[in-house]
């Protein structure tokens, strides 16, 4: 199985509605969170979606998105009582 690139995204929203929908929708594709930034391993075509998607829940005068990709996979080090990330053996997005 190939690796899916890691990515962080990050948003402010300001209306609860968009910020609500855009929650759902990156919630549905996080390997973990915390508050408004999320961790999401994305192959191309699932990049693709999660943008187009976005950009249809955001008002570009009003909000901001930020998706970043994480080059390499090196050991990840936590701080405070944080739980060290498992990569799953599959993930199941329906």
């Amino acid at each position: 199985m190939r690796e899916r690139p890691l990515y962080i995204a990050a948003y402010d929203i300001r209306s609860p509605k968009r910020l609500r929908r855009a929650l759902r929708l990156l919630k549905g594709h996080a390997a973990g969170r915390q508050k408004s930034v999320f961790e999401l391993f994305l192959d191309p075509l699932e990049k693709r979606e999660l943008m187009a998607a976005m950009a249809d829940i955001l008002d570009p005068d009003e909000d901001r998105f930020f998706l970043l990709r994480l080059r390499g996979r090196r050991h990840i080090h936590t701080l405070g009582i944080a739980v060290e990330p498992v990569d799953a053996d599959y993930f199941y997005i329906g």
